[in-house]
């Protein structure tokens, strides 16, 4: 009677003891939270992660040479995939060969649009061909996360650092797939899918995080080439309350059909338009920027239209751009709305200096022209700002220049 007396209050003590430490963990640091796997699935674990060599070199030896890679066709060896569902919470991430996927026809991700992605690069330094590095991921894992939790996806409070982990240890995995020289790089394409089989509208009860990686070459292969675009389309791309500021894959899929009829007319993209007084949003799948004498300071001004509306996605680049552009104090910086009519005000005062396109793909894109109502703005091609901004960002990713803290991470 005794012993069992004794054994019950030794069970009740652990269990107290058990709970208690739950608690502790709900409420202090996630470094404590990933230590009790059995306690908590919440939080993807780097240090869980196993690894699957292919032992079929084939894809090796077929590939491309660098010279001739076309952005996004030639993909890597090895994927890294994480699963989550409503039972485990986020599973064992796992580097595989590169592999389809198997999914039910009736995954949510196929019927609804549950679907997100990231874009970001793994480099190679031009100072030593050895060491290889991230720019600047804890931004995509950010908006990686923003991602999904706009789609009501579970899994989205994942922990950035340990994903960051994984994902580094993918590009290592495949590292020489990582093309030596300036304008070369191993995309990586971070990709979330509900995987629920259920023709409901309902949030999903299981997902699949899976990244794939793609050698690419320089975006400008004949030169820094300016584009013309036009804003002449009555498509809207995003719209206050919707998914622009998501990286999303239904943002792109509305695009097509206008980017088409623009390139049957002789331009390269669409610069999108909002509101009743052409406010300027983004151009194509690019944040925008544009360079001009300001007509109440008359002091230069580099313009941007700014994330508070929830239609502009927070580009990695844009970002960056921002924030050497402050860091020179050579000119006023601004976020703010800026329509069609002020731009083309500024064209006839020849205040209009330049304008560019900014994303991961290409860093900066340059806009030599911008037809709005029937008629060509025209914008000098190339200049000294979209020159700097490309030299800037791409020294600072090929460790040719001197980093910003934190915006480097070395594999």
């Amino acid at each position: 009677m005794a012993l069992r007396h004794r054994q019950a209050l030794s069970l009740h003590r652990s269990s107290s003891e058990f709970r208690s430490l739950r608690q502790w963990v709900a409420t202090n640091s996630l470094s404590a939270q990933r230590s009790l796997q059995g306690v908590s699935s919440r939080f993807i674990s780097s240090s869980h992660l196993t690894i699957e060599q292919k032992s079929d070199r084939s894809n090796w030896e077929h590939r491309p040479s660098k010279e001739d890679l076309k952005f996004g066709t030639t993909l890597s060896d090895h994927m890294l995939m994480i699963e989550w569902n409503v039972g485990k919470g986020w599973d064992t991430p796992k580097i595989v060969p590169y592999q389809d996927l198997r999914i039910s026809p009736a995954a949510s991700s196929l019927h609804y649009g549950l679907q997100c992605f990231e874009g970001m690069k793994a480099y190679r330094s031009l100072l030593d061909d050895n060491s290889i590095h991230l720019f600047r991921p804890d931004k995509n894992m950010e908006r990686l996360s923003n991602s999904m939790h706009r789609l009501h996806m579970p899994g989205a409070d994942f922990d950035p650092d340990e994903l960051i982990n994984c994902i580094g240890e993918l590009v290592k995995v495949d590292k020489e797939w990582i093309p030596s020289g300036e304008g070369y790089s191993l995309y990586l394409r971070p990709t979330v899918i509900a995987t629920h089989r259920f023709l409901g509208l309902a949030a999903p009860e299981s997902v699949l995080l899976y990244v794939i990686t793609s050698p690419v070459g320089p975006y400008y292969k004949t030169g820094f080439n300016p584009i013309k675009l036009t804003s002449d389309t009555h498509y809207v791309r995003a719209w206050p309350g919707g998914t622009g500021n998501a990286k999303v894959g239904g943002n792109y899929a509305s695009t097509m059909k206008a980017a088409a009829e623009a390139a049957e007319e002789g331009y390269s993209q669409v610069l999108w338009l909002f509101g009743e007084n052409d406010e300027v949003t983004e151009v194509g799948a690019m944040n925008f920027f544009v360079y001009l004498i300001n007509k109440e300071t008359q002091r230069p001004e580099l313009v941007t239209a700014p994330l508070t509306r929830g239609d502009i996605l927070p580009g990695v680049t844009r970002a960056s751009i921002l924030d050497l552009a402050r860091s020179w104090g050579e000119f006023d910086v601004s976020e703010r709305y800026i329509t069609m009519g002020e731009l083309k005000e500024a064209s006839d005062d020849n205040r209009l200096l330049e304008a560019f396109g900014a994303g991961t793909a290409a860093v900066v894109t340059p806009v030599s022209c911008i037809q709005y109502k029937g008629e060509d703005i025209e914008i000098p091609a190339v200049g000294d700002l979209t020159q700097r901004v490309w030299d800037e960002i791409t020294g600072i990713q090929y460790r040719t220049r001197e980093a910003p803290s934190g915006w480097i991470v070395e594999l």
